[in-house]
């Protein structure tokens, strides 16, 4: 089960989005440009560090990035089954999960680091990660720093962040230090997240919030306040709000997803901070990140090494999946039952014992029918072969869960016929892939 998680403020660096260009998902780019009337393009490939570091900069570039990789990511015909993002990465989830257009969730970005970078500017304010204590150690240093400093993250264990006008931070650090705390490490934002010094973007980032309609997610999303998942979109707004001021409950989420059954956790966007956070977190699942094209590919092998897609793997003894391999995911729950096609498909009993040839398998077009679950339309969401079905006719499956193996290559009939027999439904008829 993939969870996909997104990170915040913090992960910014220039040129972060060179990996990126000339990939067709980097049209997101230019869409949220157009969104939010701002220069994405120059930002996430020119901008230098102190640039980036401002808040209303450093958001909007990392949510953008985020679905860059996230558009990437559903090019493959992978999708959560469960998502989280830290901070900020919240709206890059809840966008991900479909609660959140793309284009009101830029606008409530960029309103969102407005609105902080004000209440930074009112009153200064900074962070820092606590490295070697845990959090009522953190808390005690806190306290006897005698100052406006609180803990605004528990991220892992041994991270604990503290937020707060900078001298008191500085006292706070040392009195961890002081309590056993291996260092102190500054983190590059201008604002004390997560504490009462945001109080003052309440008021503006309310007003957005009242201009966008929050759908229900199509799967959880776990909140950074009280690390539940939540399935109802009318519960956002007032999770998003207390986040302004709540400390975000990381080392929880990441345990809660663990126990809603997640395998897989993916961070999407750019730096690899959540990963780190995870594997320690949660030592007992695997954690990678995309933060580039050259990612995708660890993906799609820790997909393939997982569930359904075991028996590919096992059969060609172990070997890394191409990057021109993609998966076709169920929409929905419920019994799948593949197309009758002329040419049998293999199984997985049958790649399980001999493997498949990825160029004998009939040729699909985007569009096309690869079968049903329940009154749901199973559609290639790309141009492929059919090299083999990853669950048995039959066989109850779940939202996001792949049910068939496609290899892209080269188009056999460049006049648009497609070969094997197969049934067809109009291109856009029906969700195979998220």
């Amino acid at each position: 089960m993939l969870a996909f998680t997104f990170p915040g403020q913090g992960s910014q660096r220039p040129g972060m989005g060179a990996p990126w260009v000339g990939h067709p998902s980097w049209e997101v780019v230019e869409e949220a440009s157009e969104v939010t009337g701002r220069d994405l393009t120059r930002l996430l490939l020119e901008a230098d560090l102190a640039e980036l570091t401002a808040t209303e900069n450093a958001q909007l570039a990392t949510y953008v990035l985020s679905l860059v990789a996230l558009d990437a990511i559903e090019r493959t015909g992978l999708a959560p089954l469960i998502c989280a993002g830290h901070s900020l990465g919240e709206y890059s989830a809840l966008t991900a999960a479909g609660a959140l257009a793309l284009e009101d969730g830029a606008r409530l970005v960029a309103e969102r680091g407005a609105a902080m970078q004000e209440a930074a500017s009112a009153r200064r304010g900074t962070m820092a990660a606590v490295l070697g204590a845990e959090p009522v150690v953190v808390q005690e240093a806190c306290r006897a720093a005698g100052g406006p400093v609180w803990v605004a993250n528990d991220n892992a264990p041994g991270q604990v962040v503290v937020a707060g006008e900078p001298e008191a931070v500085a006292r706070a650090g040392e009195e961890a230090k002081a309590r056993g705390a291996k260092r102190v490490v500054a983190i590059p934002v201008a604002g004390a997240f997560h504490t009462e010094l945001m109080a003052p973007a309440r008021e503006r980032l309310a007003k957005a919030l009242a201009t966008v309609d929050l759908a229900d997610p199509d799967v959880p999303v776990v909140a950074n306040v009280d690390a539940r998942p939540h399935l109802h979109g009318a519960e956002w707004p007032e999770l998003l709000l207390a986040q302004l001021t709540s400390p975000v409950r990381w080392r929880e989420s990441l345990a809660s997803m663990v126990e809603l059954g997640a395998t897989i956790l993916v961070e999407v966007g750019p730096g690899g901070v959540l990963t780190g956070l995870a594997r320690r977190a949660a030592p007992d699942v695997r954690a990678l990140s995309v933060a580039s094209p050259e990612d995708l590919e660890v993906l799609a092998e820790a997909a393939a090494g997982s569930d359904a897609w075991g028996a590919h793997r096992a059969a060609h003894g172990g070997e890394r999946l191409a990057a021109s391999t993609r998966l076709v995911v169920s929409p929905a729950a419920g019994v799948f039952e593949p197309v009758e096609r002329t040419a049998p498909v293999p199984g997985p009993a049958e790649l399980d014992r001999a493997g498949a040839d990825p160029g004998r398998g009939p040729w699909l077009r985007v569009g096309e029918l690869v079968g049903r679950v329940g009154e749901a339309e199973v559609l290639s969401p790309f141009d492929g072969r059919l090299v083999g079905l990853l669950v048995h006719r039959g066989e109850r499956v779940q939202p996001g869960q792949p049910v068939a193996w496609l290899q892209a290559d080269e188009d056999p009939d460049p006049r648009g016929g497609a070969s094997g027999g197969s049934a067809s439904s109009p291109a856009g008829g029906g969700a195979g892939a998220r």
